[in-house]
């Protein structure tokens, strides 16, 4: 993998068809056309990346207009971003059939976020798409990738069993988070090796420990 991001390709259009707006509940075909649409995308980043990602193949692969997938992403950075979000979906839905083991939550938290980097590591291709989609987003991609982040926010949450949790827990879930994206990062340029990425993982869930309120060590703080 590339130790930098390459700048995005923008493929080039003229007078893009308005989007569908993002409060409306979409409707079930709609909502089947978003899916192939997805999966086509998966697929695509699969083989080869980043730049094998392009918003005609993915029409073409989806069976949908070049007109109506801009309509659902504006970009493929918007579809990537969008892709990401789908597959923590699938991974919490599997995390979910099969919960963490650990004793603590901090155990159950590190466990969680090493069965996703697994997940991901099976498909080097498309983490590395997805990563770099992250990267290059602006502002426009803020809703999608606001997605990205309360998705995984909620896989933590979950792992760790809480419902109600405090500002300091919350506030260490984004530091977890934040190390995560990190170490995925520096997996996917060649930097970091599974051994050290897992370590990483493991120190910044302590921080769970450090938030508990019903842990008497943390009175006072």
């Amino acid at each position: 993998m590339p130790a930098e991001a390459k700048p995005a390709k923008v493929e080039a259009r003229t007078s893009p068809p308005p989007s569908l707006p993002s409060s409306a509940p979409l409707t079930e075909r709609q909502e089947a056309r978003r899916r192939r649409i997805l999966h086509a995308s998966a697929q695509l980043a699969s083989r080869g990346g980043f730049d094998a990602v392009q918003m005609r193949e993915v029409a073409e692969s989806s069976q949908v207009a070049l007109g109506t997938l801009y309509r659902y992403f504006p970009s493929k950075v918007h579809l990537l971003v969008a892709t990401m979000q789908d597959q923590l979906e699938h991974m919490h839905g599997t995390l979910r059939k099969k919960p963490p083991s650990g004793e603590t939550s901090a155990q159950r938290v590190a466990e969680t976020l090493m069965r996703a980097f697994r997940a991901l590591q099976r498909e080097p291709h498309l983490a590395d798409a997805m990563v770099r989609a992250l990267t290059f987003a602006d502002r426009s991609v803020s809703p999608e990738v606001d997605q990205v982040s309360r998705q995984t926010t909620v896989i933590i949450l979950d792992a760790m069993g809480l419902e109600n949790p405090t500002p300091e827990q919350l506030s260490a879930v984004r530091v977890i988070e934040h190390t995560w994206h990190s170490a995925l990062i520096t997996w996917l340029s060649g930097r970091a090796s599974i051994a050290q990425v897992k370590i990483d993982i493991e120190t910044v869930c302590r921080l769970i420990d450090l938030t508990d309120p019903t842990d008497p060590t943390n009175q006072g703080r």
